[in-house]
């Protein structure tokens, strides 16, 4: 299991712990932050677009194909009523790559965690826990 911890530092802005790694969380100032970080719908982006990038330069490694500067973009518009979460994820690729790579590539970014997890159901165990928190 994978855990990540967010800790209120002040207004909307949070420390993310992820194992020894730390980065602050905020919303733009629009929203009552200080824009001091991304914002959890930008993390959720980054998390999709950096996927799918080491999903294919992974499989491209094993294949032995050089696919240079990867890119990929990733757009969304979150759910609204009576609509679904959008997703635009654009790769940028090499144009020396065959058409077949560029077919497998694009089938492959679809196997990443991340997309498969959002293809996928969802369950959520949630719980309160109380404490008593000193400064």
């Amino acid at each position: 299991m994978m855990k990540a911890t967010a800790t209120r530092k002040e207004g909307r802005q949070h420390n993310v712990i992820i194992r020894d790694h730390q980065l602050i969380v905020d919303e733009t100032s629009d929203l009552g932050g200080t824009d001091s970080g991304p914002t959890p719908l930008e993390l959720f982006a980054a998390s999709l677009a950096g996927c799918v990038a080491v999903t294919i330069g992974m499989y491209a490694d094993r294949k032995g194909w050089d696919v240079g500067k990867l890119v990929v973009d990733v757009e969304y518009a979150p759910a609204e009523r009576g609509t679904p979460t959008k997703f635009e994820v654009v790769l940028t690729l090499p144009s020396e790559l065959s058409d077949e790579q560029v077919e497998r590539l694009s089938v492959i970014a679809a196997k990443c965690p991340i997309h498969r997890m959002l293809d996928g159901e969802v369950m959520f165990d949630e719980r309160v826990e109380r404490a008593a928190f000193t400064s």
